[in-house]
């Protein structure tokens, strides 16, 4: 039988790296998250101390509550939540379960600031390929509300530095390419972030990114839809959004499509 006001944890992996996805909310003790130092994807972390600011947080919002073992924190705020009108669920089992059955966990420690911060990222203006999959994989699996900057090539350092932001996709940073690796790659290793679906991925941007098209059949197709997004956007915020998109359906295909194909229907035997 169905837990109340519980959801499961692959009921919530399937949201995960989607839109649908809920806001995700850690409220582990200090000492419980030093032990494992690791984010459910997109997760923010609050106190269950501060339940106002929670809520103000949220604004309405739907939310997942996870502590250590879907016990007395995260019930606990979950009763809070929804007596004052929010919609919450606990996540059944806690960071536990979701640990043991192997879905996908982020280093908090690679993100440049506390989770419980919007974070800021710099890049190369006119992005292609890894310019826009790197916002994608930050907005989807570490921070729903990571804002973008793209600059020219010559201000991303300079920008960087004033305005306390992590520059990624140029030489000489953390977050970028690595030997024949591009920067989605170093960002998927850097934030422990692998699994089947993110790995295929990772193929093929790298294989769109790097002009090796031989990794996959999809790579030319990837940089095919890239440049003709940057073709069609003039503003670069507008073609992240579109970019978006783009990268949702790539995920989808990677997680649960890549045995489909197509055909005419009139050469079926």
């Amino acid at each position: 039988m169905a837990v109340l006001n519980a959801i499961s944890v692959s009921q919530l992996s399937r949201l995960i790296g989607t839109p649908a996805a809920p806001v995700i909310v850690d409220v582990c003790i200090d000492p419980d998250f030093d032990a494992d130092p690791r984010l459910i994807p997109g997760a923010l972390r609050h106190a269950h101390t501060d339940l106002p600011g929670l809520r103000a947080r949220l604004g309405g919002r739907a939310a997942v509550i996870a502590c250590q073992k879907g016990l007395k924190l995260s019930q606990g705020v979950v009763a809070w939540l929804r007596a004052d009108g929010t919609p919450a669920e606990y996540l059944d089992g806690g960071k536990r379960a979701w640990a043991a059955a192997g879905a996908p966990m982020v280093n908090a420690a690679a993100i440049p600031v506390p989770p419980s911060d919007e974070t800021l990222w710099v890049t190369r203006h006119r992005p292609r390929i890894d310019r826009i999959a790197c916002p994608w994989l930050i907005r989807r699996f570490v921070d729903p509300r990571a804002r973008v900057l793209f600059v020219s090539p010559a201000a991303v350092r300079d920008v960087a530095d004033r305005f306390g932001a992590t520059p990624f996709d140029v030489e000489d940073v953390a977050f970028s390419h690595r030997g024949a690796l591009c920067s989605f790659d170093t960002m998927l290793d850097l934030f422990g972030l692998r699994d089947p679906a993110l790995d295929r991925m990772a193929t093929v941007i790298r294989g769109a990114d790097t002009n090796r098209h031989d990794l996959a059949p999809q790579c030319a197709g990837l940089l095919a839809l890239s440049v003709g997004l940057s073709r069609a956007y003039k503003d670069d915020q507008a073609q992240l959004g579109a970019g978006m998109v783009l990268y949702d359906a790539l995920y989808r295909w990677a997680r649960e499509g890549v045995d489909e194909g197509h055909d005419w229907p009139g050469l079926r035997g």
